[in-house]
């Protein structure tokens, strides 16, 4: 199986409840948001504390992943709250379900 038939994973990071966001893709989410916690992921969430997971997608394969990426980080900042609350209401982070 080539690297293009594998999926990725579109995410999205935050601060706080309807703070700033960071849209993002990875084939490895866990260990992704894991860098993104330690200060290493993006200078971006690093220098807004951004460490709280709050929404992901998987989509195969990766390149419709990346597109999706693509697409979401363009999207106005109302609809990604609402895609967020959609999934997660409580704005809960969801790295502790990843490991």
């Amino acid at each position: 199986m080539d690297a293009e038939t594998h999926g990725g994973w579109v995410y999205i990071m935050t601060n706080r409840h309807r703070g700033a966001l960071y849209v993002g893709v990875t084939s490895n989410l866990a260990n992704r948001v894991a860098l993104h916690r330690s200060g290493q992921g993006s200078d971006y969430c690093a220098r807004r504390g951004l460490t709280r997971l709050v929404w992901t997608d998987f989509i195969e394969p990766i390149d419709m992943a990346v597109a999706h990426e693509k697409r979401v980080k363009r999207w106005r900042r109302s609809w990604k709250f609402d895609l967020i609350e959609k999934a997660n209401p409580d704005w809960n982070d969801l790295y502790d379900q990843l490991i």
